[in-house]
């Protein structure tokens, strides 16, 4: 039996107190023997670990860019204890063998739980469902089924997706991006910046009516459906409507989205580049309210590692996406908590509890109590720091907040009872 007490810790809403660790779970400190180890987490806030929907880990297939032991170091730098790993792996995580293989690299070298995403279509193509019984089914048991970098645009293949995860509650998160609307060069938000630069334009429609037509047909099917990266006030309006038909249909947001403008791309760096692209302030303003309201269930990373070759280019060019990881909650206090439009509560709500239920994970996002999964973060609301990109975990060095100033809140992390993160003092 091995085990620690944190002494001093606040638990959300509750006093300070110790929490004793033993063999992974919280137990009774009154319990803990003498002379056992003790952490002094004195004006610290515990945690449940925060859980991510919407992580790019890149193994197979792209290790130059990522792996799953640096990806997974930078989602315990950032509080993570579970991520769900996308399927736009090389080869695509389309198959029962190509999740289970993920699986296992997450139990050998991840530094939290490794949750694979399964592809709705084979190969990514969206022309035939892929092995989304098998997956299910299988020691990898996937729940949350993703074309993401791809819209699936066929209504049909999308009905026939929902329908089918309904036997087992699996959800499919959809990329809403109607390629009619917003093709593949597509990079910019549509308006005056995107005519000013001549960038192809991002249309807010090519998100918003592909929402719609997908909670129409989760309502057609009673099944659940989950919308990637929300990025405009159109889509916050479609969820709205849909949450009031009491239809099944849950969201998330990402940290650049909650914070970042399109007047990052004037400055052409690739950096910004990121799909569905940056918006003008009056979409950010309406996700940051759907977030606090409830109408967006969920913060998730989009955490998009490139190599320096895939970013390095003219802007229409760049592979789109940004880190994210490591700096999810700054963002979320910096933009919802400081400014006093979300409570440490509703931070908790989506980024640990809301997201493990989504996933369907049992023993994420669960309360700091006795028997517990001992998953939890220790959190210093007061500090700040600025960010190094070349500080980061993760093999990539695309980091749109490098250089700014903002919160820097993860003391330390604790996956099944272990420490995945510890901040280096002096």
């Amino acid at each position: 039996m091995s085990g620690f007490v944190i002494t001093g810790a606040a638990p959300l809403g509750a006093d300070a107190r110790d929490l004793y660790v033993v063999d992974g779970r919280f137990a009774d400190p009154a319990s803990a023997p003498a002379g056992i180890e003790r952490v002094d987490a004195d004006g610290l806030i515990a945690l449940p670990g925060l859980v991510d929907l919407h992580t790019h880990l890149r193994e197979p297939g792209r290790e130059d860019a990522e792996t799953v032991a640096s990806g997974t170091r930078a989602a315990a730098r950032g509080g993570f204890t579970a991520v769900l790993a996308m399927a736009n792996t090389k080869p695509v995580t389309d198959t029962g063998e190509a999740a289970e293989h993920l699986l296992e690299l997450g139990r050998r070298a991840g530094a939290c739980e490794v949750v694979p995403v399964g592809a709705v279509s084979k190969g990514l193509a969206g022309a035939e469902l892929a092995e989304l019984g098998l997956m299910a089914r299988g020691a990898a048991r996937v729940r949350l089924f993703s074309d993401d970098g791809h819209c699936v645009t066929d209504a049909r293949l999308m009905r026939r997706a929902l329908e089918y995860v309904r036997a087992f509650d699996g959800c499919i998160a959809q990329h809403a991006q109607d390629p009619a609307l917003a093709g593949p060069d597509a990079c910019c938000h549509e308006g005056e910046i995107s005519g000013r630069l001549g960038l192809p334009g991002w249309p807010s429609a090519a998100e918003s009516s592909i929402v719609a037509r997908d909670v129409s047909l989760a309502e057609l099917t009673n099944s659940r459906v989950h919308v990637c990266h929300v990025s405009t006030a159109e889509t916050v309006d479609v969820l709205r409507w849909a949450k009031r038909r009491g239809i099944a249909v849950t969201a998330e947001v990402t940290p650049h989205h909650l914070m970042l403008t399109t007047d990052e791309v004037t400055s052409y760096d690739p950096t910004y580049k990121v799909n569905p692209p940056l918006r003008p302030n009056e979409h950010v303003e309406a996700v940051r309210e759907a977030l606090a309201d409830g109408t967006i269930d969920a913060v998730a990373t989009d955490h998009a590692p490139h190599a320096r070759h895939d970013k390095e280019h003219a802007f229409v060019d760049a592979s789109p996406g940004m880190l994210g990881l490591e700096t999810a909650l700054a963002v979320v206090l910096e933009t919802m908590v400081l400014p006093g439009r979300m409570d440490w509560a509703r931070v908790v709500e989506t980024m640990s509890t809301t997201p493990a239920r989504i996933a369907r994970l049992a023993d994420q996002g669960r309360p700091l109590a006795e028997g517990e999964p001992a998953n939890f973060v220790l959190v210093d609301p007061s500090a700040r720091a600025v960010v190094d990109r070349d500080a980061s975990a993760s093999l990539s060095r695309n980091n749109p907040w490098h250089g700014r100033d903002l919160p820097d809140p993860i003391v330390a992390t604790y996956w099944n009872g272990r420490v995945t993160y510890r901040r280096e003092v002096g």
